[in-house]
């Protein structure tokens, strides 16, 4: 049977609507600079409905404001408390859990100053490093993995932990570029150390800023995205509905090939379909 989406069921459109609405950007929301076909109304609508918006986004090369200031430039006004990404969440973890530590960022300038704003020590000394964290960084270099290695594989006194796991990060045309999870790969082959926290989705430590934020529980919210390894598992594990686009990772072929634990609740062509 068929469910607009070219999809047999169970998948199907959303036939209800929620309190909160947390949205990934690249290839959900937008696709390079251009607005993805229904995004601006469909977030309109939903606001005057009076249902709560979140955007959410793994990549740390940016921070809130610059999120919201393209998103209004776009066409979605949108104000920096509606945007999370995993540089709120790295610096607010290191600073909850780490405060103490010398912290080693592979990372880009925006990530680095956030660390450092919420007063974090950072140092590229590996004897005083305590906390290596691997990040999407364009500037990687050999001397920033020897650094790792030696924190993490010669004095063997620090952890490494990650702003998230995309080996990827998609851009359009199917160009893409290296992210964290590529430069974590790199470090875990060559000091054998494993990466122990995960501050982007699918960790519940994205997921539960986002209901802070929000004020609202999982079950009152829906997840939209366009990636099951991330977006759609995120919500799973909460017990969270989800809703997955097809503008931009996830194909009919890879969602046939899912494992249950990141099936989405409902399947769009385009992400307007939310509108019920």
């Amino acid at each position: 049977m068929s469910t607009g989406t070219g999809l047999p069921e169970p998948y199907r459109l959303p036939d209800r609507n929620y309190d909160g609405y947390v949205f990934d950007l690249d290839g959900t929301i937008y696709l390079g600079d251009d607005l993805l076909p229904g995004a601006r109304e469909l977030v309109a609508g939903l606001r005057q409905r009076g249902a709560k918006v979140l955007f959410v986004s793994n990549n740390p090369t940016k921070d809130p404001e610059l999120y919201a200031a393209k998103l209004t430039r776009l066409g979605i006004p949108a104000d920096p408390a509606e945007a999370l990404n995993t540089v709120v969440t790295m610096s607010a973890w290191l600073a909850a859990h780490r405060r103490d530590s010398g912290v080693y960022v592979i990372g880009e300038a925006v990530l680095q100053d956030a660390i450092a704003a919420a007063g974090i020590r950072l140092t590229e000394d590996p004897a005083e490093i305590d906390v290596v964290v691997a990040s999407y960084d364009r500037g990687f270099v050999y001397r920033k993995l020897q650094i790792a290695f030696d924190a993490l594989a010669v004095h063997r006194r620090a952890e490494l932990v990650t702003t998230n796991p995309d080996v990827y990060c998609p851009f359009p045309g199917g160009r893409g570029e290296p992210d964290a999870g590529a430069i974590v790969a790199a470090i875990e082959a060559c000091t054998k150390v494993r990466c122990t926290v995960n501050t982007g989705k699918p960790d519940p430590i994205m997921l539960d800023t986002a209901m802070d934020l929000l004020g609202l529980r999982p079950d009152q919210c829906v997840m939209v995205g366009d990636r099951l390894s991330t977006d759609i598992a995120m919500a799973v594990s909460a017990g969270m509905d989800s809703a997955l686009v097809l503008t931009g990772e996830a194909t009919p072929d890879s969602l046939a090939s899912a494992p249950a634990d990141s099936r989405p609740t409902w399947v769009l062509d385009r992400i307007d379909g939310l509108l019920v």
